[in-house]
C-alpha cells in the first residue's frame, strides 16, 4: 500500500503553495512518536534549529557587546529563559570568563579575554581569539593585547 492510505509509514505526502509552510522530516520513530527534524521548509527560506555556537558563546557575545545588558535583554536576543541565563552567567563567572561588579542597581560585565576554550580540540586558544575570528576585536579591547601575547616577551 501507498504512504497515503497506511499512516505513519513512510514520508508524509504534502501539498505545498506559497503560502503555506510545511513541515519536512517528519516521520515516526523507534518507539511509534512522531519526530521531528526541526527543518522548516518555505516558499523562499530554509531554517534549521541548531547553532555552531554553544548557549555559553551567545551570552559571552551579547556581553562582549554590551557590558551593561541586562539578563532579561540577553535573554530575548539568545532565545532562552531569564532563568537559564542567569545560569550561564553562574558558570562564566565561576570560570573566571567574566567578571561582574554592581554598579548602582545594575550588574556590569567585563571579559577576560585570556580565558582559555574548554574543549580539548581547542586548546591552545582563548576566548579573545574566539572573538577575534567573530570580529569583536574593538568590544573587548583586545587589538592590542592579542598583538602583544603574539609578539612574545618585549
Amino acid at each position: 500500500m501507498s504512504p497515503k492510505t497506511e499512516p505513519g509509514k513512510g514520508r508524509r505526502m504534502v501539498r505545498r503553495s506559497e503560502r503555506e509552510t510545511a513541515r519536512v522530516g517528519r516521520g515516526p520513530s523507534q518507539d511509534g512518536s512522531q519526530r521531528d527534524t526541526g527543518t522548516d521548509v518555505g516558499p523562499n527560506e530554509a531554517k534549521t534549529t541548531w547553532t555552531f555556537l554553544t548557549n555559553h558563546a551567545h551570552v559571552l557575545t551579547c556581553i562582549v557587546d554590551e557590558p551593561n545588558i541586562r539578563g532579561r535583554d540577553i535573554a530575548a536576543r539568545v532565545g532562552l529563559t531569564e532563568r537559564a541565563v542567569q545560569t550561564i552567567i553562574a558558570d562564566l563567572v565561576a570560570g573566571g570568563y567574566i567578571l561582574r561588579s554592581r554598579e548602582g542597581r545594575r550588574n556590569r560585565y567585563s571579559v577576560n579575554p585570556d580565558g582559555p576554550m574548554r574543549h580539548p580540540l581547542d586548546q591552545g586558544h582563548t576566548v579573545g581569539d574566539l572573538f577575534a575570528a567573530l570580529g569583536h576585536l574593538p568590544q573587548l579591547g583586545l587589538r592590542d593585547s592579542i598583538q602583544r601575547r603574539d609578539a612574545g616577551p618585549p
